[in-house]
C-alpha cells in the first residue's frame, strides 16, 4: 500500500476538500463523482447509498482513482489509484453523519431518504501522484 506524502496530507485531513471518485461501468466506460470522505490515516472512507450507481460499480469492479484538489491552489492536487478492501454498512448513519458535520456543519445529514441505507467503502491506497 503506498504511503500519502507528508506535505500533502492536509489535503486528506485538515482541508475541508471534495474527492472526485472514478469508477467504471460493466462495459469499461469511466463513471465519475465528486464526494465527501475521511481518512483513518491509512484507507480513504466513502460514503453512498446503497444502490446507486457507484455502489452498484465498487462492489462489482472495485478498483478506483480518486482526486483531491487543494481548494486554496488549483494547480495543488494528489490523484490517488486504489482499490475497495471493506464494504460495510456497519457504521454508515453514524459515517453519513460525520461527513455531514465536516462539510456543511450539521450533526445530521440532512438528504437521507426513507429506507436509505448506507455504506462505507475502504479504499486501500496502491498508487498516488502530487502535484504542486
Amino acid at each position: 500500500m503506498a504511503a500519502i506524502p507528508d506535505n500533502f496530507r492536509d489535503l486528506l485531513t485538515t482541508k475541508i476538500t471534495f474527492a472526485h471518485l472514478g469508477t467504471s461501468y460493466k462495459d469499461g466506460s469511466p463513471q465519475v463523482s465528486p464526494v465527501w470522505f475521511s481518512f483513518d490515516g491509512t484507507h480513504i472512507l466513502l460514503n453512498s447509498a446503497k444502490g446507486r450507481v457507484k455502489d452498484r460499480n465498487m462492489r462489482a469492479r472495485p478498483k478506483v482513482a480518486i482526486s483531491i484538489l487543494d481548494p486554496d491552489n488549483a494547480y495543488r492536487y494528489i490523484q490517488i489509484q486504489g482499490h475497495i478492501v471493506e464494504v460495510t454498512e456497519k457504521g454508515g448513519d453514524d459515517h453519513i453523519d460525520a461527513l455531514a458535520k465536516k462539510y456543511i456543519g450539521q450533526d445530521r445529514y440532512p438528504w437521507r431518504q426513507p429506507g436509505e441505507v448506507r455504506v462505507v467503502y475502504k479504499v486501500a491506497i496502491d498508487r498516488c501522484q502530487t502535484m504542486g
